[in-house]
């Protein structure tokens, strides 16, 4: 693929009012008008460059958000105050009462408790399938069927979806295609690949300093146009502000983010080998053993190497908790929940992030009690990286340098 994501972005020039290389903080939240017939003609449709309230926009969440469209390719986005309440608000502009949503079941734990537990009190109900059998995906569609959501790579198992594939699966039955891009920012471009919706939680990646909480959601300018209505959008109803100064420190940090992604790739891509070469089974996308690798090398975006995120099993979480305290006591990095850090994350899915799910789901679709997740960060000696978390294994009894598990 030629298309380059962060050249999007380098050629995204936007200036302050007097000339600022970083534009102006617009810390407002209200607007004045010229005219009262320009302030009635703004509540009936949309002025470029006049702004009538900062629950609809204002001109730092404006420009984060033009920058964001460019980077993924698409019309129009909208930001918002968290990951999850772009997800939200965009299943609800897309589904109502009565309806379906057929998802992914390797999923973000928030994500699944709001499919599982909370939408189904307002009608709309999910139906969670294996994504990897296309077979599934048609046989759990139904004339209710609205959405067809999934994680680009998945969280915490880093599974590929075969967005081209669930596109046309999409397309065959007139459903819309959300996909859920916050691992791979810059790596893959879902909406090029046929996705109809991409959000984001910027928290991780795309904003990098564990500093904030944000959410994005790119898409066509009849959608984000809808989601803003003043009459039923539910961004606009529902409200989820991003602050403009948060605004303006996301877009600043988005110019970074092709530097981060490929050093977070080749750090992980190491320290995957490594755990693999050291005999654990281990889940990341950039291995050639990986069940989907050339399926992501057929769609990714060069460059910007296999993501930050390596998922390995040590068996139990008795030994997964040992693991992560030695490290954290070794300075690898931080037993947190987060990812996208500078610092090396670390964090037990099946007792955190994805404690939403019932224990007989988790094991269902593999997420073992002892599976640890790492968000690798920005180490300028990855090598010495690896020989702490070496002999941390060891020392809470980790057999190394076996056969490579499968």
């Amino acid at each position: 693929m030629t298309f380059d994501p962060a050249r999007q972005i380098q050629d995204y020039l936007v200036f302050g009012e007097y000339g600022d290389v970083n534009p102006s903080i617009c810390d407002s939240a209200t607007y004045t008008f010229l005219s009262a017939d320009q302030m009635d003609e703004r509540f009936t449709h949309d002025i470029e460059g006049c702004f009538l309230y900062s629950r609809h926009w204002n001109p730092s969440t404006k420009y984060l958000a033009d920058a964001l469209a460019r980077m993924e390719d698409g019309e129009a986005a909208q930001v918002m105050a968290s990951g999850m309440a772009a997800i939200s608000v965009a299943l609800l502009q897309l589904c109502s009462g009565g309806d379906e949503i057929v998802a992914g079941r390797t999923i973000y734990g928030g994500t699944y408790a709001l499919l599982k537990n909370l939408l189904p009190r307002f009608g709309i109900t999910t139906r969670f399938v294996d994504l990897l059998d296309a077979a599934a995906v048609r046989a759990a569609i139904t004339p209710k069927t609205r959405v067809l959501y999934c994680e680009s790579i998945s969280n915490p198992l880093l599974e590929v979806a075969d967005l081209p594939a669930l596109s046309r699966i999409a397309r065959e039955h007139g459903l819309q295609l959300v996909v859920d891009n916050t691992f791979s920012p810059l790596i893959l471009s879902p909406l090029r690949l046929g996705a109809d919706v991409v959000v984001y939680s910027m928290t991780k990646f795309i904003n990098g300093t564990n500093d904030c909480v944000a959410g994005s959601v790119v898409a066509s300018h009849d959608f984000i146009a809808r989601l803003c209505d003043i009459n039923g959008g539910a961004s606009m109803l529902l409200g989820p502000v991003l602050d403009s100064i948060r605004a303006a420190n996301l877009l600043k940090n988005l110019h970074s983010l092709h530097i981060r992604m490929v050093k977070h790739g080749e750090n992980a891509m190491y320290l995957a080998g490594q755990l693999q070469q050291a005999g654990l089974c281990v889940h990341y996308p950039g291995l050639a053993t990986h069940p989907q690798h050339a399926l992501l090398v057929q769609m990714m975006n060069r460059g910007f190497g296999f993501g930050g995120i390596v998922a390995v099993d040590v068996g139990t979480h008795a030994t997964a908790k040992q693991l992560m305290m030695r490290m954290q006591e070794k300075k690898v990095g931080y037993l947190a929940v987060s990812l996208g850090y500078f610092k090396t994350l670390f964090s037990s899915p099946g007792q955190s992030t994805s404690s939403e799910m019932p224990a007989e789901e988790r094991h269902r679709i593999g997420l073992g009690d002892g599976l640890v997740r790492f968000s690798v960060g920005l180490d300028n000696d990855i090598e010495h990286t690896w020989a702490v978390i070496k002999a941390c294994l060891q020392e809470v009894g980790i057999p190394l340098d076996g056969p490579p598990a499968q």
